[in-house]
């Protein structure tokens, strides 16, 4: 008898699984399919999360600056699809900078994480490397995202097919 239990809870836990992965790969179909353009930089904000949150909503990660095991939280908070404009520059040794301009979505979400989660830090994520982690200390209300540096001559090439330089007419 015990064993026709345990046996159905593992069925049930392999439909559950399933259920979970065949949900995953639709959402993940129709992301892909409602930006409507292929995207050739992956731009990503991760805000810092709460400690106690369980490994599914956050992530243990090391802080480059402090050095101390921050949690970050899974899911982003901006993406390449918040992006318009950037201005990059070279910041010497081959390495850039750039200012990021974000849309209305963008520049809203920004707004309210700075107000959110002040005191606390982002951690800006490009072409799956970690470029930089920024602390929040004041509200950001102008949709600007501003990296020092840490960026490639190879990501600013991919920037350029996706979005349109400060300052320059707007792609078509």
């Amino acid at each position: 008898m015990a064993e026709r239990i345990i046996g159905g809870l593992q069925h049930e836990g392999y439909q559950s699984v399933m259920k979970s992965i065949l949900a995953s790969l639709i959402v993940a179909f129709l992301a892909v399919s409602a930006t409507g353009k292929d995207r050739h930089c992956i731009f990503r904000v991760h805000a810092e999360a709460n400690p106690n949150d369980t490994a599914t909503f956050s992530s243990s990660v090391r802080a480059t600056y402090s050095g101390k095991q921050v949690a970050i939280e899974r899911m982003p908070r901006l993406s390449e699809r918040d992006v318009v404009a950037f201005y990059p520059y070279d910041a010497g040794n081959g390495n850039y900078g750039a200012l990021f301009q974000l849309d209305d979505h963008g520049k809203i979400a920004l707004d309210t994480l700075s107000i959110e989660k002040r005191g606390g830090l982002l951690f800006i994520i490009i072409n799956g490397r970690p470029i930089t982690e920024l602390q929040i200390d004041q509200r950001v209300s102008d949709g600007r995202i501003y990296i020092a540096s840490g960026l490639t001559k190879a990501d600013i090439d991919l920037m350029k097919k996706d979005w349109r330089i400060i300052g320059e007419k707007k792609m078509k």
